[in-house]
């Protein structure tokens, strides 16, 4: 196993699938979720890219400290990640948390990020949505995370979806029902202390940005996604019909086809700034 190690001491698993001297695509996960809860995509996308998938502290093989975490830890530990790897820049996919993180990252570190990848994420938090997360944050501490699980799959996951896929929740769901449950207290308390004034900074953002929502989301609903897309001058958005908060599991084929085209537009735009291809191919639609 590799891990990376964080400013802090901490421990952050991750893994690399691809060839050497592909792109590079950065996946970072939501609440609860590992590497895994991109299975569906990253082999799908390492036939042409270089995929990195990290475990956020807290989740998975990494190292799960006691007490709250923070966004901006978080977003420091994927760029651990990358200095670990020894990749310079990548396009960045984020979801649901991880794409509070994804940005964060992008304001932050700007000169690592290739293109940006926000799905079924917001840009600011609801008190409806702080209440019901801090209500999961309890639930997993007094009753465990499988009970944790019960409850917040049928936030992340469509009703015409849930009885079909509730076999494989504990694997690829956003909870593992196995895991200790300070871990994902830490992370929701991140949540829960990030300062909405980042959003402010979204304006800042110069990179190729794809926004993917699906139009069934409860969680993270179509207007989350529309203020991120109005934030960011660089960005388009997507929407899946049908799609709930776990539209890369349930609707796995529609979204790979969204994120793989928009990463391979957003890769020509990169190659074209950094004299990567040759001039008579630099016509290639960039994003608007």
């Amino acid at each position: 196993m590799t891990y990376a190690i964080a400013n802090d001491g901490t421990r952050i698993h991750y893994e690399i699938i691809g060839r050497k001297s592909a792109p590079p695509v950065l996946m970072i996960q939501g609440l609860g979720a590992d590497k895994h809860m991109w299975d569906m995509q990253r082999f799908v996308l390492a036939t042409r890219y270089r995929v990195i998938a990290h475990d956020n502290r807290g989740a998975g093989r990494s190292d799960k400290p006691f007490g709250a975490y923070t966004i901006e830890q978080m977003a420091a530990d994927a760029i651990s990640v990358l200095d670990h790897a020894e990749i310079d820049n990548a396009h960045v996919v984020g979801a649901s948390m991880g794409g509070v993180i994804s940005q964060l990252v992008a304001v932050l570190y700007p000169e690592r990020v290739r293109s940006l990848s926000l799905v079924c994420t917001s840009c600011s938090n609801h008190q409806w949505r702080r209440d019901l997360i801090g209500t999961w944050g309890d639930i997993a501490t007094e009753k465990g995370m499988g009970a944790m699980t019960a409850v917040a799959a049928r936030w992340v996951i469509g009703p015409r979806s849930l009885r079909r896929l509730w076999p494989a929740v504990s694997w690829l769901g956003p909870i593992s029902t196995s895991r200790p449950s300070h871990g994902f207290k830490g992370q929701v308390q991140a949540i829960l202390d990030a300062d909405d004034s980042m959003r402010d900074q979204l304006s800042s953002i110069k990179v190729p940005t794809s926004v993917i929502v699906g139009n069934q989301d409860v969680l993270t609903p179509r207007g989350d996604s529309e203020e991120i897309a109005d934030r960011i001058p660089t960005a388009e958005l997507s929407v899946l019909s049908g799609a709930a908060h776990g539209l890369m599991i349930e609707h796995a084929t529609t979204f790979n086809r969204v994120l793989g085209d928009f990463l391979s537009r957003a890769e020509q735009v990169w190659k074209s700034k950094h004299n990567k291809v040759p001039s008579e191919q630099r016509h290639l639609r960039s994003v608007s």
